[in-house]
């Protein structure tokens, strides 16, 4: 007996691109795939032929490449079940449309928007849950014909079978039950004859092998629907599992203004993958160990019983966390590239080591490692408010011996404080603020033993000089 490899996938449409949203769905099914050791399958919904763009797809290929979430199937790799994007998969769901056709599973439908929007009007006035009245349902074969000759272009509804409970147990909210009473005859086919998402998305889970599927709640009524589908075409259904939304602070939609970026703008902004495969990983999702993951371990631990079913707050401050945690991790090489031109200009090689390892602790973003690059390499040093406030406190006198001793110790830090605390009587917070003011322009930042070594000395020497001027 062989036991079936577990297969998640992702199933973007590429009518935008990817936000914090929908890369935590595809974040979520790679992990349970990689901790099943199973396949993690791409697939472009891009039967949307209005809003999709092959300018989105090739973002999404490009944003998850990023991440790190390689897949094993799909778009550029290819696979058993190609092609990947059900805009090349015309053929093979006419031929599931007409399965349904033959066993009179499906009817057309002459129904307008505005005949449909009146009867859901007068089904809420009436107490009733709005759901299609079955009016073409029951047309005959001569008047569905005498409709075809006036040119009218119908959408084809699958027939909800009356009476029959849609029962199935969800991977994070457990069992489900529904009526299909409470269903009706939905649409699978529109009227330009492309594919409605409850029939492509589940025939496609079916053909491809799809052995679980985590997706968004506001799928889950989708689910009893693609059940009956699948049950009347005699197609295997993976298990389904919604995650509870991302939502903002005060428990509301997610605003662009709070977290519902897109990933090409959070990259622009210097956030690197693997902060946000940490912190995305933890929306919604618990783990017993709260420290820094790799991607790896993120897998191994990553188990559907632990998805939570309240909604997942999005929580800027942790993810700054994630972000100063990534560059904490992030290697020396990864860093420096990372960092940019703009630092590239001011830090010769032969500091880059140095610069990287001092200013670390003290940035999240490039345009921070640029912020203290200028401030420690530029020839004309602009100094803070409070660099000027602490350097005028500490008088001429404080700076005057500080070069002396610097004169005597160089960049040994350690003899050169024991030896300023001495000639001045300066000691603590009064000694070491107005030495990294003087050398940095700020009251806060790198290590100052750091600064000190990576400073060449003719530039402690003028902004020491610099200070007993300005005090």
């Amino acid at each position: 007996m062989t036991t079936q490899t577990m297969k998640t996938r992702f199933a973007p449409s590429p009518t935008g691109y990817l936000h914090l949203g929908n890369v935590r769905t595809a974040l979520f099914n790679a992990l349970l795939a990689r901790h099943g050791n199973g396949r993690f399958v791409l697939r472009i919904e891009d039967t949307d032929q209005e809003r999709s763009r092959p300018e989105y797809v090739a973002a999404l290929l490009e944003d998850l490449r990023w991440l790190g979430l390689d897949w094993q199937e799909g778009p550029e790799i290819g696979g058993p079940c190609a092609p990947y994007a059900q805009s090349e998969r015309a053929a093979i769901y006419a031929e599931y449309y007409q399965r349904l056709e033959a066993a009179e599973q499906v009817y057309p439908c002459f129904c307008t928007p505005a005949e449909l929007a009146l009867s859901r009007k007068a089904q809420r006035a009436a107490g009733r849950p709005p759901r299609y009245a079955g009016t073409c349902a029951r047309l005959s074969a001569a008047e569905r014909q005498a409709r075809l000759e006036r040119g009218l272009q119908p959408t084809l509804r699958f027939r909800t079978p009356p009476g029959k409970p849609v029962e199935f147990t969800d991977l994070v909210r457990g069992p489900q039950r529904f009526a299909s009473d409470d269903i009706g005859d939905f649409i699978i086919r529109r009227a330009d004859g492309t594919p409605q998402f409850f029939f492509a998305n589940a025939v496609d889970d079916a053909l491809m092998g799809m052995t679980q599927v985590l997706r968004g709640e506001d799928h889950l009524t989708n689910t009893p629907r693609q059940l009956l589908l699948l049950d009347a075409l005699e197609l295997p259904a993976p298990e389904y599992g919604h995650l509870a939304l991302i939502v903002g602070a005060d428990g509301g939609p997610l605003s662009k203004r709070e977290g519902d970026l897109s990933l090409r703008e959070l990259r622009a902004a210097g956030y690197l993958p693997e902060a946000l495969l940490n912190y995305l990983a933890r929306l919604g999702h618990h783990y017993a160990q709260d420290g820094w993951m790799e991607l790896a371990e993120l897998a191994a631990g990553f188990a559907t019983e632990h998805l939570g079913r309240a909604p997942a707050r999005y929580d800027e401050a942790q993810l700054l966390h994630g972000q100063a945690e990534a560059v904490r991790h992030a290697v020396p090489e990864r860093l420096w590239t990372w960092m940019g031109a703009a630092v590239h200009q001011w830090v010769s090689p032969v500091q880059r080591e140095e610069f990287i390892a001092t200013v670390r602790p003290n940035i999240r973003f490039p345009v921070d490692a640029a912020f203290w690059a200028e401030r420690l390499f530029s020839a004309d040093l602009t100094l803070s408010e409070d660099s000027q406030a602490v350097i005028l406190q500490a008088g001429p006198e404080f700076f005057i011996q500080a070069l002396a001793a610097y004169a005597e110790h160089g960049a040994a830090y350690q003899p050169l404080v024991e030896a300023l605390k001495q000639r001045t009587g300066v000691k603590g917070k009064n000694l070491f603020m107005p030495l990294r003011a003087a050398l940095t322009g700020e009251t806060h930042g790198p290590e100052l033993a750091r600064i000190l070594a990576l400073l060449p000395p003719e530039a402690v020497r003028q902004r020491l000089e610099a200070a007993s001027l300005h005090s």
